[in-house]
């Protein structure tokens, strides 16, 4: 595939540069960092257009007269081409965009950003938009599947990521290249490419190697390589014809690949050996222009998008196959990777980098394709790796032979990547400067970079402990901190095990520290602190306790891998994958234990409720000891113990943002006062460490409906209440104290709230609703309740009412009496019961004999006094119910 290479020309100033041919192949159009776009007649050219963009220009796209720029204020813009005048803003960022490209027929421009954000925008309608999120660092480049199902985005933190489009999910991810933190700092730009056609295959430049992924399977299917190529690749570009791959990186190398045969083709290496960062295909297939980062641009030309190998021609027969032509030996010396390098002609010792390698690809003789002599099996050259028909690769049928998929092609719900493991209230590990921890005791903080590796531990209260300073020597990556120690744990090495580390800072002796090195194999996955223990799940799928002095406590194993732990007082909260996921939902377990000293499971591992295609993005608890969580979408839950142990839903965090890349970064909840401490977070879901992020306070709302009405308002504050109000039975049954007066001040306003909705039922006509938010009120509320209907004239309501007045006094009275009852029997149970055998006396055992009462229904009253009005009769009634005593109230009751 012999080409002529042109002289390079100055294009842009130093630095970062890309290169696009148009539609019709007229034009060369390209873009530097001197944010200009220049459009090229031809690359003599030297009176091209110029369009400034920006002050930078990173990336840019043409199709259908639409010239698409990713530029440095943030924004993506549009011009028309080959004009030049703007057509406005297509989407913006909260930093710079890094990568745009069109589809296939240029009705979509997808693009990615440093805030981590991949948008899909359409070109007609700008408010379309489809946002992605899911990767945990800056975007390096997007690419479109050629029939508009898919969209691929490599990123800084090492994935790559198929997305489906219209359901805005992962369909798969890879974690395959080297985790950076900014496009600047990553060795590759890794631009992804999509075989046009069909999109049977994406481009995946991986290091020095470009990775092949099969589309639907996404199975890893191929490798190209080179062994002149020894650095890494930053762009690939596929033929139009979607036969060759070509591939420039670091070095100024060129490569082109025949992908059927895998064979390199093509080679060439620049003369100063600058990093090609821009490469694009003439539409004809026999040009390559290439940019590289000194700004300058070049061309490959007349190269031949014929098929230089046999598997690709169409013979007549087979004798075809081996005419003289074809018996010219291949370079000697081909190595494993198909890559003639070691020939002496290919590879000249003189070191000339200047000249343009020719690789035939030539087959050496027809013992390199039979197997035996009745075997055609060979002719395929792989090809059936990627789906083709049996046939589709030999050389004795005409590529016109309908593909047939080798496996059935499965239509159904697609698995959901799980998501890793983590630690709740920490931001991404390959940050430098990370938030190890932020909880409501302290913050830790974590450092490493080249000037030092080291942990801060800055506790909110100063009277817990004074803040300290950690050599991070052992590479701790995990942390908890609580008002008795601080946690870390560090993965394992080839060296050394993985360790969990406690600074016991509490204890009153001298040894305030210890460690534990954990069985080879098994590393930390997350940690959490409690009231005197600690806790470690490991990627054995176990769960370690130990006490706060260092003691191994139970050992358990847990139902799957973990995802977060999280701990108060005596509760340990562990959520778990419990299966696999499918179409973007997470499918997680959670387990609640009671480490006190009769330790209990309270929640047995049902599932957790997540928001659709969300997944769990903080576990802790409020501060009161409620088990809660919340999940991407912003979506708060908490445990509803008087429920069975449900989970409700109490806020969502992300109808407080301003932009749709905006987060709110959750530090804290509490219960009393209502309060949901978070961090804002523009563009981002989690905030840097410098300078010191200021923590915002939102408030709690139950999703009810109508809650733009009077009534909804009224309902919602009052379930609210009710919910926010759970916490001090538990914390009374538990054994702590509680603040009396803050749960008669919360019960208080419960009852208000049922008076007021109330009113407007009556106003409204409605009452049977009435008598329904009267079985919701206290005795008392009940009373004012009467009165207010009797005042409204409405008198069959004030009947009912009295009724359930009436009842709920012989609650209370039975109550009371139950207790009596109850102490007296424990007074006494000391020497009249055994005390090897359980109680079994029933309370209305000793009710044997009663006298009559007096009746005191309505009927009665209004028999003895006839010209009563029916409010009067009501009070009578009442009246002689009062002056009953217990014991007479309750057999009444009964």
């Amino acid at each position: 595939m012999p080409c002529e290479r042109m002289p390079m020309r100055y294009g842009h100033s130093e630095g970062h540069t890309d290169v696009c041919f148009d539609d019709s192949g007229k034009f060369i159009v390209s873009c530097g960092s001197d944010g200009d776009v220049r459009i090229w007649e031809s690359l003599d050219d030297d009176d091209s257009k110029s369009i400034c963009v920006g002050e930078k220009a990173y990336s840019l796209a043409l199709k259908n007269g639409k010239l698409v720029t990713a530029a440095s204020n943030n924004t993506v813009q549009i011009h028309t081409f080959p004009d030049g005048d703007p057509d406005g803003i297509l989407t913006r960022f909260t930093t710079n965009p890094t990568h745009v490209t069109f589809n296939s027929i240029g009705s979509r421009v997808a693009a990615g950003s440093s805030d981590f954000m991949v948008k899909v925008v359409e070109v007609s309608d700008s408010s379309q938009q489809k946002v992605f999120r899911g990767h945990d660092a800056p975007v390096l480049s997007v690419t479109f599947d050629p029939k508009d199902e898919f969209l691929a985005s490599a990123s800084c933190d090492g994935s790559v990521v198929v997305w489906n489009i219209e359901e805005q999910t992962q369909a798969t991810s890879w974690p395959v290249l080297q985790k950076t933190n900014d496009v600047s700092n990553a060795k590759s730009l890794c631009r992804l490419a999509w075989q046009p056609g069909a999109g049977k295959l994406l481009a995946v430049p991986v290091d020095s190697k470009v990775h092949l992924y099969e589309r639907g399977s996404w199975d890893h299917v191929s490798t190209l390589s080179d062994d002149l190529v020894t650095q890494p690749i930053n762009a690939v570009a596929w033929s139009p014809s979607g036969q060759f791959l070509a591939a420039g990186g670091v070095g100024g190398f060129l490569t082109v690949w025949d992908v059927d045969s895998k064979l390199c083709v093509e080679r060439y290496k620049q003369e100063k050996g600058y990093t090609v960062c821009g490469l694009a295909w003439h539409p004809s297939g026999n040009q390559i222009v290439y940019s590289d980062t000194q700004g300058s641009l070049g061309l490959l030309d007349g190269l031949s998008t014929s098929s230089s190998h046999p598997t690709s021609k169409v013979a007549k027969d087979y004798d075809d196959l081996f005419d003289d032509d074809d018996d010219r030996l291949m370079d000697e010396g081909l190595s494993d990777t198909n890559s003639p390098a070691k020939n002496p002609v290919a590879g000249d010792e003189d070191g000339d980098d200047d000249d343009v390698v020719p690789a035939t690809g030539r087959v050496r003789n027809r013992g390199a394709f039979l197997d035996d002599e009745n075997s055609l099996g060979s002719l395929k050259l792989g090809l059936d790796k990627y789906g083709d028909d049996d046939d589709a690769g030999s050389a004795i049928v005409a590529p016109a032979a309908p593909a047939v998929p080798l496996r059935p092609v499965y239509e159904g719900p697609m698995p959901t990547p799980p998501q890793k493991a983590f630690q709740s209230g920490s931001t991404p590990a390959h940050l430098t400067h990370r938030f190890m921890m932020w909880n409501s005791v302290g913050i830790v903080r974590g450092y490493n970079d080249e000037q030092d590796n080291a942990i801060d531990v800055e506790f909110h209260d100063s009277a817990v402990h004074h803040a300290m300073h950690l050599t991070n020597s052992l590479g701790h990556s995990m942390a908890d901190v609580s008002q008795e120690a601080v946690l870390l744990a560090c993965p394992s090495t080839d060296e050394l095990a993985s360790k969990l580390q406690c600074l016991h800072f509490s204890s009153w002796d001298t040894n305030k520290e210890w460690m534990v090195d954990l069985p080879k194999g098994e590393d930390v996955k997350a940690l959490c602190l409690g009231q005197g223990w600690a806790a470690a799940a490991t990627s054995a799928m176990m769960l370690r306790l130990f006490s706060i002095g260092g003691i191994q406590r139970e050992i358990f194993s847990l139902p799957g891998p973990v995802v977060c732990m999280a701990g108060h007082g005596e509760q340990l909260l562990i959520v778990y994958h419990r299966a696999t996921g499918f179409d973007g939902d997470q499918a997680l377990g959670v387990q609640l234990l009671q480490l006190a000293q009769r330790k209990r499971q309270v929640i047995h591992g049902e599932p957790l409720p997540l928001s659709r295609k969300s997944y769990l993005s903080w576990l802790g608890f409020t501060a009161e000891g409620t088990p809660c969580y919340i999940d991407s979408e912003g979506v708060v839950r908490m445990l509803n113990r008087s429920l069975g142990n449900t989970w409700t839903p109490v806020c969502n965090t992300r109808e407080s943002c301003k932009g749709k890349s905006d987060h709110y970064w959750v530090v804290g909840v509490h219960e009393n006062p209502e309060q949901l401490r978070c961090i804002p977070c523009k563009g981002s879901r989690y905030p840097p460490t410098l300078p010191r992020p200021a923590v915002a306070i939102l408030p709690f709302k139950l999703p009810l409906c109508q809650t733009t009405t009077e009534k909804g308002q009224m309902e919602e504050q009052f379930w609210r209440s009710v919910l926010f109000q759970n916490h001090y039975s538990f914390l009374s049954s538990s054994g702590y104290e509680v603040d009396d007066q803050a749960q008669s001040q919360a019960e208080k306003k419960q009852q208000e709230l049922l008076m007021k909705m109330f009113a407007l039922s009556c106003k409204l006509e409605r009452e049977f609703r009435c008598v329904e938010l009267a079985e919701l009120m206290t005795q008392n509320a009940v009373t004012l309740a009467i009165r207010y209907a009797s005042r409204s004239r409405r008198m069959a309501l004030a009947q009912r009412l009295s009724e359930i007045a009436l009842e709920k006094a012989n609650q209370m009275n039975e109550e009371e009496f139950v207790e009596q009852e109850d102490s007296s029997i424990r007074r006494t149970s000391g020497s009249s019961a055994s005390p090897g055998q359980p109680r079994v006396t029933n309370v209305l055992d000793s009710m044997t004999s009663v006298k009559k009462l007096a009746p005191l229904s309505a009927q009665s009253c209004l028999a003895d006094q006839p010209d009563l009005e029916e409010t009067d009769i009501i009070k009578e009634a009442m009246g002689r119910f009062r002056i009953l005593s217990a014991e007479e109230r309750l057999v009444r009751n009964n």
